[in-house]
């Protein structure tokens, strides 16, 4: 149970900012925090007394403040679980010859955060602060498939959230769960094509101590140098990798 109610309000309250592009009205937070509007007014004004929010006083709407960024810079800075990975991916690249990447979920997207190039392979669309749809992406796909089938659900209500890109990615619902339960079947998740035509990736999802995924491991390949044998054996060196990062992050 939580122990301290308006700690918790007012972290919801900024990760509700947080999720938002543009700045929201009061009653918009209050609604969609489930908050009466003088509590939410109240979480308002401390928050914006400390810096974490800013208060568009024409517009009458609040929006992140300088110390949220703060926040999320220093985090950049010590960013442990790139720091963790960092290495690992760097080691990866050196034995597949390919390019590895860490990717973490953001709503239905990925956002890759670290990527280590191998020598003479050419920049990904996969480089760093990219965002793309989670189900087109092998690391989106490696973290869709360890979340509980309501959390999927929650996130791909109907199929027009399925955006697609080379025209290539599932067309429903029914086909991103058939392919999320290939995932689980295979241990490691696979894209061919999906992101870019004619390179592919096989990717493993880093669970944090709750066995929530919090992180994928992948490498991109060329489709047309890599069969399905030396796929798998890609596979095998990228879960080893996951499984690092997962054993340190949990410490």
């Amino acid at each position: 149970m939580d122990q301290n109610p308006a700690v918790g309000h007012a972290l919801d309250l900024l990760r509700l900012l947080a999720r938002h592009t543009e700045p929201l009205p009061a009653a918009a937070i209050a609604r969609d925090l489930g908050l009466p509007r003088s509590s939410t007014y109240r979480l308002l004004t401390t928050l914006a007394d400390r810096g974490f929010v800013s208060h568009l006083r024409e517009e009458g709407r609040f929006g992140l403040g300088a110390a949220a960024y703060e926040l999320g810079s220093a985090y950049q800075r010590q960013a442990p679980l790139q720091r963790l990975a960092t290495p690992l991916l760097a080691k990866l690249v050196d034995l597949t010859r390919h390019n590895a990447h860490l990717a973490v979920m953001h709503g239905r997207d990925v956002l890759y955060v670290v990527e280590e190039r191998a020598p003479g392979r050419p920049r990904l669309v996969t480089d760093v602060g990219v965002r793309l749809p989670a189900h087109l992406t092998a690391s989106g796909l490696a973290m869709l498939a360890k979340l509980a089938a309501a959390q999927v659900r929650a996130l791909y209500p109907q199929a027009s959230l399925l955006v697609r890109r080379e025209d290539e990615g599932p067309r429903s619902v029914l086909a991103l769960r058939r392919e999320l339960a290939a995932v689980r079947a295979r241990g490691y998740a696979v894209e061919r094509g999906t992101v870019t035509a004619g390179l592919g990736s096989v990717a493993d999802a880093v669970l944090d101590h709750t066995g929530h995924p919090v992180a994928a491991v992948a490498v991109t390949y060329d489709l047309a140098e890599v069969d399905d044998g030396q796929r798998d054996e890609l596979a095998v060196r990228v879960r080893r990798v996951a499984a690092t990062v997962t054993a340190r992050l949990r410490g």
